[in-house]
């Protein structure tokens, strides 16, 4: 599969000419007409060159208030890649740890473009905030959604993927708001589907949600997405969908998160290439690596925590 396409991650979605190519110059006989239309020219061209910079600022700015590309802690890698459609994603993935454990929210605003990526700033640090105040996904995504129904009637809807996880148990609890289920595959080879929660956030202010629990064993993989990955169209309008996410996770279940990422991505491109890009597409792959016995010679009581980084 051809992985090309996606190195750069947000970048791609700015990868728009916003050169103006020079009119040709017309032998009016007007010197003064014609210095003036390529004073206008060169303005222009400026205005453009200085809108493509500042869109690329934002999506810098975007890449910061998302997580690493890459994060180890303890036995799990958590890998993620985010792709606009169009100049800002409305999608964001952020990982938090505190006291109770390690944080992970995927969401997806409605919309994409400037319209939908200049909320998710205003998203992210409520997820934060409520974050703080609770441990409980379904306490935080209700808090949230209280909070964004508060806002005036352009304040758009989202859906959210909220789960707290212990790397010590791999107890998994979370809460899904409308979001597309997330998908566990077992080392064994089974699938669950992971999408219990509630509905989209900012539609009622006193929606509830519901949590759901599952466990990560050695060697399990949790794939999270959102629908801009099952919904993204080939030649013949048919979408990529569940079915195929499902196998291509299946075919890479061996490697690592980063590898698992990279396939199932490339599963996507190699599908739609023929397509534009029409959403924002999101993915999100958390593993438990399975424990390599260490020499009894150097064994260790405890395994040191790292939250290190990737590379984008």
């Amino acid at each position: 599969m051809n992985h090309s396409g996606f190195n750069g991650g947000l970048a791609t979605g700015l990868a728009v000419d916003v050169q103006v190519s020079p009119a040709p110059r017309q032998n009016s006989g007007n010197p003064a007409l014609q210095r003036e239309l390529d004073q206008k020219l060169a303005a222009l061209q400026k205005d453009y060159a200085d809108l493509h910079a500042a869109l690329f600022e934002a999506a810098q700015a975007h890449r910061r208030l998302c997580a690493p590309r890459l994060v180890r802690r303890d036995d799990f890698e958590i890998a993620s890649e985010i792709f606009a459609v169009r100049y800002l994603p409305g999608d964001f993935f952020t990982v938090e740890e505190t006291g109770g454990g390690v944080f992970l929210a995927l969401g997806d605003i409605c919309g994409h473009g400037l319209a939908a990526g200049m909320w998710t700033a205003h998203l992210v640090e409520l997820v934060r905030a409520h974050t703080t105040a609770s441990h409980d996904p379904e306490t935080i995504l209700a808090g949230v959604n209280r909070d964004l129904c508060r806002k005036s009637s352009l304040a758009p809807l989202a859906s959210l993927f909220m789960a707290r996880l212990d790397p010590a148990t791999g107890r998994l609890d979370y809460c899904s708001a409308g979001h597309p289920p997330a998908i566990l595959l077992r080392a064994d080879g089974q699938l669950e589907s992971l999408s219990i929660g509630g509905p989209l956030v900012g539609v009622l202010p006193d929606a509830s949600f519901a949590r759901g629990s599952a466990e990560l064993r050695a060697g399990d993989t949790l794939l999270a997405y959102s629908d801009g990955i099952v919904e993204s169209r080939d030649d013949a309008d048919q979408e990529f969908g569940y079915e195929r996410l499902k196998a291509e996770l299946l075919l890479a279940r061996t490697g690592s998160a980063d590898d698992v990422l990279f396939s199932v991505l490339g599963a996507v491109q190699d599908f739609a290439a023929a397509r534009k890009q029409a959403d924002d597409m999101s993915l999100v792959v958390i593993r438990r690596r399975r424990r390599q016995a260490a020499p009894a010679a150097f064994a260790t009581s405890g395994i040191r925590s790292e939250l290190s980084p990737g590379v984008s």
